[in-house]
């Protein structure tokens, strides 16, 4: 599965952004997607996921009631609506694919990786 993540940008506190992160291959309905954030100096930790099917959605405290994750298998992209945004929202975002078990929440069980998108978010 091959990645690439887009719709990062500059944009004000409070204001919205919409990550896209769109998959190359057949497999892609087969995989749990994971969208996580790296600030500079900080790891790289989840923002949310979301199940192969789309059925069961995961989100670090963060980001609740802010962020959305989707998914359309038919168009093979997942995405992640970002509201309300915060500064310490800025980061660059990356998105993941993984098959199997797991609480979604770690690198580790990701095995692939997109490039990633950068967000930045002023006060």
């Amino acid at each position: 599965v091959q990645l690439q993540a887009f719709g990062g940008g500059f944009v004000q506190a409070g204001g919205s952004l919409r990550l896209s992160c769109a998959a190359s291959g057949r497999t892609f309905s087969t995989h749990d997607m994971g969208w996580f954030r790296q600030a500079p100096g900080e790891e790289r930790d989840i923002v949310a996921a979301i199940s192969w099917s789309g059925g069961v959605t995961y989100y670090a405290d963060s980001v609740k009631g802010r962020f959305t994750i989707s998914r359309d298998n038919a168009k093979n992209t997942v995405y992640l609506q970002m509201n309300s945004l915060k500064p310490e929202d800025t980061a660059v975002y990356y998105c993941a694919a993984r098959k199997g078990t797991g609480t979604y929440a770690h690198t580790y069980e990701y095995a692939y990786w997109g490039q990633g998108t950068e967000v930045t978010v002023s006060s």
